[in-house]
């Protein structure tokens, strides 16, 4: 850090604690100012006094009551407790300092993209309710929560699991606690599991795509634990359909097993299961039987999420399988004909999904991209391939996900075989940089 220190900077330890990130990441200021009383001793006429706001104010705040909104009040309460902008998704502060090349240290671009994303999350985010004088829960608190959670999944959109990991698992570990301490209906608590095991699964994909493949894995068990006790066989099912795409980073063995749970997933949500949600688990279905060679058995799973995807109708879909559409179809048809060799099946369909897919989502694109690339030079197409895979790399720079770079290391080791060429020459002397 640079220039003066505030009397309200707040210690390392906390910042580092998930509950606290977890209330940065969601703008709720009370919570951290509470905290910042409480244990780093620093009184509300102080955080006042820094932060431009009145003592009653910030009390109010503390209290659970109220919420700041606006963009400008936010960066004035990072700059006076000393809060890194990406804890509350803002650009650097000006106070703070990173090595060259640290992951923190992204694009503006992603800098951007970061403070747009918390700016959309701070309106309307729903509190967590307060509990009852008698410590009761109330009935409307699984569907308040549910909400919270459809609001932070947005993150995902735009961050890397690096960035979104603490803060999805800060959640996961508040419900978990609230189900521990409180009591509450036989109905509520039903719907509290889960809620805990939609937390667990997005928890569970920030840890997969960050790199922390042990502790995806538990999440996704605790998430498919926490659905079946709560009898919600569509999450069940999502909960196995992880557990499957994690299982396909094995050896032979361990793929032909992950087609086996992913069968079970589609089986474990059953017929009645939204079209969303049994194309979603078909897609991954296809994924797995592709992963393992299997084509036949790839082609009829892709045309039963085409199908599930068909029946359609405007309802309302789980937040968490909504993102399941035309173009995500698209590309996954694409990302399988990749994987099976099959480039005039995968060029196309690839093609055509990703000229409608935003530079935004520079992550998954970056990801989409190396699978086009990939097709193009089992093709013969290097030039071609070359030029595809530097636009993943353009993308994937500064995002806090592993995957691009996993994805791109075999398509850069094949380009290798052609390094004369001067695009890929050129592609390759970027990747070493």
């Amino acid at each position: 850090m640079t220039g003066r220190e505030p009397p309200t900077a707040l210690p390392y330890e906390l910042l580092e604690r998930p509950d606290v990130r977890s209330a940065l990441a969601a703008h709720d200021f009370g919570t951290v100012f509470h905290v910042a009383r409480t244990e780093a001793g620093i009184s509300y006429s102080m955080i006042a006094a820094e932060c431009g706001i009145k003592p009653e104010r910030v009390g109010t705040l503390a209290k659970g009551h109220g919420r700041v909104t606006t963009f400008e009040k936010v960066v004035r309460i990072a700059d006076a407790l000393r809060i890194p902008g990406h804890l509350v998704g803002v650009a650097r502060r000006p106070w703070e300092t990173a090595p060259e090349g640290s992951a923190d240290a992204g694009p503006e671009r992603r800098e951007f993209l970061k403070a747009s994303a918390a700016a959309s999350l701070a309106v309307g985010l729903p509190d967590l309710s307060r509990p009852s004088a008698a410590g009761r829960v109330g009935s409307d608190l699984p569907d308040r929560l549910r909400r919270r959670t459809a609001r932070l999944r947005r993150l995902d959109d735009i961050l890397g699991g690096g960035d979104t990991f603490r803060i999805y698992l800060g959640e996961y570990q508040s419900t978990r606690s609230l189900l521990r301490g409180r009591s509450y209906t036989e109905e509520t608590g039903r719907g509290l599991l889960s809620v805990l095991s939609e937390q667990a699964q997005q928890a569970g994909w920030a840890a997969f795509d960050g790199g922390r493949h042990a502790e995806a894995r538990g999440l996704y068990e605790a998430s498919q634990k926490a659905a079946v006790d709560a009898g919600d066989a569509a999450l069940a099912g999502n909960a196995l359909a992880f557990l499957a795409y994690l299982g396909l980073r094995g050896n032979r063995q361990a793929r032909q097993d992950a087609v086996q749970i992913a069968a079970r997933s589609c089986a474990t949500a059953s017929p009645d299961a939204a079209p969303g949600v049994r194309a979603l688990l078909c897609e991954r279905l296809a994924w797995a039987q592709a992963v393992a060679g299997h084509a036949d058995e790839t082609e009829r799973a892709l045309d039963a999420a085409r199908d599930a995807l068909a029946e359609a109708d405007g309802a309302p879909q789980p937040d968490w399988a909504a993102w399941v559409d035309e173009t995500e179809l698209q590309i996954m048809s694409g990302r399988c004909w990749t994987e099976l060799r099959r480039p005039l099946r995968a060029v196309p369909v690839l093609e055509a999904a990703l000229a409608r897919y935003d530079d935004s989502h520079a992550r998954d694109k970056a990801l989409y991209l190396s699978w086009l690339a990939d097709s193009y030079l089992t093709a013969g197409e290097i030039e071609q391939a070359a030029s595809v895979t530097g636009r993943a790399l353009d993308l994937s720079s500064g995002v806090a996900s592993v995957r691009p770079r996993e994805r791109l290391a075999p398509v850069l080791r094949r380009l290798g075989e052609h390094q004369a060429l001067p695009a890929v020459a050129d592609v390759l002397a970027r990747a070493r940089s």
